[in-house]
């Protein structure tokens, strides 16, 4: 699974500590309505075109030239997105191949394989080159927005709210 690690600290930190110390917490169920929640906020970011920080994704020439929307033309990314949790935590993630190029943003150079030059149209020219270096830039779609980290507060103490009473 391509992943980036995002260490949640102060209140959440704390609730995290004060539940897994209470013996009447499913804790794991508490981490799965987590996780679901950011799977659900993840999938919400593809479809408004938005980094965590509510920053907007360059767009691409897919959709410049055609329609559509940024990394959803199959929308195989955005369905791979997946929850794992455990007792230590829950993670976010996918294990699509391309998640890491548009998480983090790449440069690729394409070299002729049949012959010494690659031949193409832009701009309504057509060029002849030996190699094209493309720029793919970052479009972060997984990470803890600030709405996403409220949330996560809300269910800890939901969560502990109901193992006080309990």
């Amino acid at each position: 699974m391509s992943s980036i690690q995002v260490n949640v600290d102060g209140d959440v930190e704390e609730l995290m500590k004060r539940l897994r110390s209470m013996e009447n917490v499913d804790f794991k169920g508490v981490l799965n309505a987590v996780g679901e929640g950011l799977r659900t906020s993840t999938a919400e970011r593809f479809e408004r075109g938005e980094a965590p920080d509510g920053s907007a994704w360059k767009q691409s020439v897919r959709v410049r030239d055609g329609g559509g929307k940024t990394l959803i033309d199959t929308a195989v990314l955005r369905n791979s997105i997946n929850v794992r949790n455990g007792s230590a935590g829950v993670a976010v993630g996918t294990n699509d191949i391309r998640a890491a190029t548009h998480q983090f943003g790449d440069s690729r150079t394409i070299r002729a394989k049949n012959g010494r030059k690659l031949t193409f149209q832009a701009g309504g020219r057509w060029r002849s080159v030996e190699s094209v270096t493309i720029h793919i830039p970052a479009r972060p779609f997984l990470g803890i927005s600030d709405e996403d980290e409220q949330e996560i507060k809300e269910t800890l103490e939901e969560a502990l709210a109901e193992a006080m009473e309990g």
